[in-house]
């Protein structure tokens, strides 16, 4: 099997040599991956990019996106599955998706028909300080060793005929043992709000991660985030954006017109 592997942490991260070396022992691993981090730049694209050899592969002067383009328009590899990640810090909810550059690398890969896995691994709020904290590729393990299993056993029992990629949230590694693996769908739980300073300025603020490290979510059960929050491995089967309904009274308006 051939994997393309790239992330949105870029290509230094911890994350991504976790998946490389675990991916490695199963597969024919290329990296295609950012020269640094482009953390929820969603699936915004660049108009040139450039490609620097590396030893995992290449190194790209660029975002996601451009990676997963970049290789499977350009280049001289046509791979089985495309997988990004390991990324530090969950991509949870449905309204995450859209800005998250690890999830919009694998929407990417839908689009030229290569299924695609996106790995993240939550961090426990109010545990880990991201601007004090250092990972190590211990952390990941959950994650790896999920991803390792899905990209082994998901073709051969044709999960992606009726699913383009694979969301896949992690809890952080921990010596109780190794987590259960849930199939879930994006929590539609949305805690968004914003506060003006006063000054011109308006702070925008995301208070799902205030509940989380709580301890407690609104999210119903069968939701990638309980899952994830309640020590499980969320699994979300998902097709490419964006679906399209049958609407009467919208086809009473556009004949009217």
């Amino acid at each position: 099997m051939k994997i393309l592997l790239t992330n949105d942490d870029g290509i230094d991260a911890v994350g991504i040599r976790a998946l490389y070396d675990r991916l490695s022992a199963v597969a024919d691993v290329t990296v295609v991956a950012p020269a640094n981090d482009q953390s929820s730049v969603g699936r915004q694209l660049s108009r040139t990019v450039e490609l620097t050899e590396h030893e995992m592969g290449y190194v790209v002067e660029g975002t996601p996106s451009d990676c997963v383009v970049a290789t499977l328009g350009s280049l001289d590899f046509d791979p089985d599955m495309v997988v990004s990640g390991i990324n530090q810090g969950a991509n949870l909810g449905a309204y995450v998706l859209g800005r998250s550059g690890t999830v919009s690398a694998a929407v990417e890969a839908t689009f030229f028909d290569v299924p695609a896995i996106a790995a993240s691994v939550y961090f426990p709020a109010g545990e880990f300080t991201f601007e004090e904290f250092s990972a190590n590729p211990e952390h990941f393990h959950e994650a790896a060793r999920a991803v390792e299993y899905l990209a082994e056993h998901a073709q051969n029992v044709d999960v992606f005929e009726t699913t383009d990629y694979l969301n896949v949230n992690a809890p952080v590694s921990s010596a109780d043992g190794d987590a259960r693996m849930e199939v879930t769908r994006p929590s539609h739980v949305y805690r968004m709000d914003a506060e003006s300073n006063g000054d011109g300025t308006v702070r925008i603020h995301d208070r799902i991660w205030e509940l989380m490290a709580e301890g407690s979510v609104p999210d119903p059960v069968g939701s990638d985030r309980r899952a994830v929050l309640e020590g499980r491995i969320s699994v979300s089967p998902l097709t490419a954006p964006h679906t399209t309904t049958d609407h009467e009274a919208l086809s009473g308006l556009a004949e009217a017109y």
